[in-house]
């Protein structure tokens, strides 16, 4: 059988400070931590989404970085190059608003003479941003979303 409960104590309204048996005060938890760490904050929870979303990006970058000469530079199997000349050719010339929402990259506004290196640039950006955001667990919106754009232009390019 369950032992009969104890009548709950209430805090005086003038007593100077909580005693051992009172419950914690708003903004504490009972360890006597800051609210900010205290339960139902989600702190733990967002440093491990964000360092595993940034390990995610840094592996993606990194494989992307060894493979992109191979696959979509220069020399590669499906240049980028040429496939962004015929976005440009389909759309009448010029890198307009019709190719750049077609083929969504950064590469439009890159010089297109040496594209193995713009291509290595753009990865190796991305390997440094999400390695600050591996090692520090701190991100906000502008570097999640630069590391959305720096992998998109790389993505948009690679053709099927």
């Amino acid at each position: 059988m369950a032992a009969p409960e104890e009548p709950l104590r209430r805090r005086k309204v003038g007593s100077a400070g909580p005693g051992p048996g009172s419950p914690p005060g708003p903004g504490r938890d009972p360890a006597g931590c800051p609210a900010r760490l205290g339960a139902g904050t989600f702190w733990l929870t967002r440093i491990v989404l964000l360092r595993a979303l940034a390990f995610v990006y840094f592996v993606a970058f990194l494989v992307a970085f060894h493979q992109n000469k191979q696959l979509i530079g220069d020399r590669g199997l499906l240049p980028c190059r040429l496939y962004l000349r015929s976005v440009q050719q389909h759309f009448r010339g010029g890198a307009g608003w019709d190719a750049v929402s077609y083929a969504p990259t950064l590469l439009w506004l890159l010089d297109w003479s040496h594209m193995d290196s713009n291509l290595d640039a753009i990865a190796l950006l991305g390997l440094g941003v999400s390695s600050f955001i591996l090692v520090t667990g701190c991100a906000n919106m502008v570097l999640m979303a630069a590391l959305w754009v720096l992998y998109m232009s790389l993505v948009n390019v690679g053709q099927v």
